[in-house]
């Protein structure tokens, strides 16, 4: 069987990993974010698959950067008969982006917004008050 194959797990159906190396939840997505954000070019699901640490079936990897594309995190251009993805924005801009997300899904958020702030630390008070144009 060449690299990107798996033995048929039961019933003909894709192989499964190993219980005990089953993923967190957002590790995969995590991992495939870091290898998209660190390549030159936009991947395939097939250059995607060759770098990860532990090998996936391309399904798998074309349905997670089908998910992350769906969400806006990542945007894709064809290539041959599929996709190639990249990061829609850097690590930075993907950060406060789930900041938005976050905030969105609350109730009040004066008191996300406080509680945030008073959880700063000192410096980072300090670049937000210089972010924002305050002198206090």
């Amino acid at each position: 069987m060449g690299a990107q194959e798996q033995a048929p797990g039961p019933a003909g159906g894709p192989a499964r990993e190993p219980a005990g190396g089953r993923r967190a939840n957002g590790a995969l997505e995590a991992e495939i974010l870091a290898l998209l954000h660190s390549a030159e070019n936009a991947l395939t699901p097939g250059d995607v698959a060759e770098r990860l640490t532990t090998p996936l079936a391309h399904t798998t990897v074309s349905t997670t950067l089908s998910r992350l594309h769906s969400r806006g995190v990542l945007h894709r251009t064809p290539q041959g008969r599929g996709y190639a993805y990249a990061p829609s924005t850097d690590e930075s801009g993907l950060t406060a982006r789930h900041m938005h997300q976050v905030m969105e899904g609350g109730n009040d958020r004066a008191s996300v917004l406080t509680r945030f702030v008073d959880e700063l630390s000192d410096a980072d008070e300090d670049l937000l008050r210089r972010l924002l144009g305050s002198d206090e």
